[in-house]
């Protein structure tokens, strides 16, 4: 994904997570749903896991020496997720309506690959491998990890929310970024990157 301000809409397909957590279905590509309001979130599990909420702030991959600055996002105008637009390159976005990084749930951080004159905070997330591991520190003063399960690239018409927020034993964290080819327009990357990771033992 490219900046906002470089690629005004580029983004926009990460609102298929808000509005496909609601309706727990596949297929919808925001540049499909763009004129259609998205459903409400569900009330996302709390509480269960084996922290208490509190904000990420730092989220560090030790592998691809990506160390970030997390801020909160919430949704945007349209009713998608809002993204880190202030500093693309430094800041990642946790959806602070979902679970924080360590409660129960899948906690979601997203963030750009590019913008129009750089590489952002996300560009080589691609690199990872099943394995390696994410730090996520939080605002309690505790530091969160992360090991990657899988790490896959879905169409932005076929974002596998079942998948992404399916139940799981262990609090879980979804790093979501643009991928693929760069077809531009309304569209922008032709793919949704996707990391999935367990809170490790």
């Amino acid at each position: 994904m490219r900046s906002r301000s470089s690629e005004p809409r580029s983004l926009l397909p990460l609102g298929i997570v808000l509005g496909l957590v609601a309706l727990f279905a596949t297929g919808i590509g925001l540049g499909q749903a763009f004129d259609i309001p998205f459903p409400s979130l569900p009330n996302f599990s709390r509480g269960d896991g084996p922290l208490d909420r509190a904000n990420p702030t730092r989220l560090t991959i030790p592998s691809l020496d990506v160390r970030a600055r997390v801020i909160e996002v919430g949704k945007a105008n349209d009713g998608s997720i809002a993204t880190p637009d202030d500093d693309p390159v430094r800041q990642a976005g946790w959806y602070n309506q979902g679970p924080s990084p360590g409660e129960a749930g899948t906690a979601v951080i997203v963030g750009h690959v590019d913008t129009q004159s750089e590489p952002a905070v996300f560009a080589k997330l691609a690199q990872l491998t099943a394995g390696a591991t994410i730090e996520v520190r939080r605002s309690d003063w505790r530091t969160v990890t992360f090991t990657v399960d899988s790490l896959e690239m879905y169409p932005k018409t076929k974002f596998p929310a079942d998948k992404v927020f399916e139940e799981a034993d262990r609090p879980r964290l979804a790093l979501v970024t643009c991928g693929g080819d760069w077809i531009g327009g309304d569209i922008g990357y032709a793919d949704n990157l996707i990391v999935m990771a367990t809170l490790a033992s």
